[in-house]
């Protein structure tokens, strides 16, 4: 019992979080919100600064008249990618005004999906619905990732492909900012608080107090929740050069790329059912 009351109280808190700071919305401060240039700004910023990464590796253009469900929309950025890439797209979201801004976008470019508020770890469809299944920075919030990949398993067809961004937990992300910076040197350690309520506070854009739960995973787990995948890849990247601080300047571009894939924020699994 005491374990069904702490996950409902962390998904109340999750809903409080994106629905007061929708995520990356405090990249745009400039054109009105909801608007063509406010999503376009959003874009610009998410593509081609933060992750430029991205695109390719996470496929937008890869799945062509595939039906695809992405777990956690949040504004529907990534869903918008996919879907001009020609996939037939569902979003779901626990929170309501993320369900709001992402059907509102998809009218902006005219394009067709379908998008209802729903759970990770209950999703309400049946088994075999879906070619690929697409969730990006959103299992490591939920209480029962292990359920919610379980879910994904469920409803992805046959060679059906899971594409799930997580945090990592060997990161320069987690050890230098998380548990050095501010847990050793801030002394969060020392008043008792762990790594997890650290992340709570400071990991998501936040204008207010929900804290969100946060988790971070190493390779071998994150293994070890695909485990009933027939195939399993996992990559590591996300790594800012204002990231190494004084050292960016000594660190090349070569070796700036090798060291985004050891030691970067986000561990991309690719699994195929």
């Amino acid at each position: 019992m005491t374990i069904n009351v702490w996950s409902a109280e962390e998904k109340l808190r999750a809903r409080e979080q994106w629905t007061n700071d929708p995520c990356g919305a405090e990249y745009e401060r400039e054109h009105e919100f909801g608007s063509d240039e406010y999503f376009a700004s959003i874009e610009a910023h998410r593509y081609n600064e933060y992750a430029p990464w991205m695109r390719a590796r996470m496929g937008f253009d890869d799945f062509p008249g595939a039906s695809l469900l992405e777990i956690g929309c949040g504004m529907g950025s990534d869903l918008v990618q996919f879907a001009r890439g020609g996939a037939h797209c569902t979003g779901i979201d626990l929170t309501p005004r993320s369900i709001e801004i992402t059907r509102h976008r998809f009218q902006l470019n005219k394009l067709a999906g379908n998008f209802m508020i729903s759970d990770a770890e209950s999703l309400p469809f049946a088994n075999a619905s879906f070619d690929v299944v697409y969730s990006n920075g959103v299992l490591h919030h939920t209480p029962d990732t292990a359920g919610a990949v379980r879910e994904i398993f469920r409803v992805l067809r046959d060679a059906g492909t899971a594409k799930v961004m997580l945090y990592h937990r060997s990161s320069l992300n987690y050890w230098f900012e998380i548990v050095i910076r501010r847990g050793v040197f801030a002394g969060e350690f020392i008043r008792g608080r762990s790594a997890e309520e650290i992340m709570s506070r400071v990991v998501e854009h936040s204008e207010h107090e929900a804290r969100p739960l946060v988790k971070v995973f190493s390779k071998k787990e994150a293994r070890e929740l695909f485990a009933q995948f027939a195939n399993v890849k996992i990559e590591v990247d996300q790594l800012l050069r204002a990231e190494l601080r004084f050292l960016s300047p000594l660190v090349s571009e070569s070796l700036f790329a090798r060291l985004r894939k050891k030691i970067g924020w986000n561990l991309i699994i690719t699994a195929q059912k």
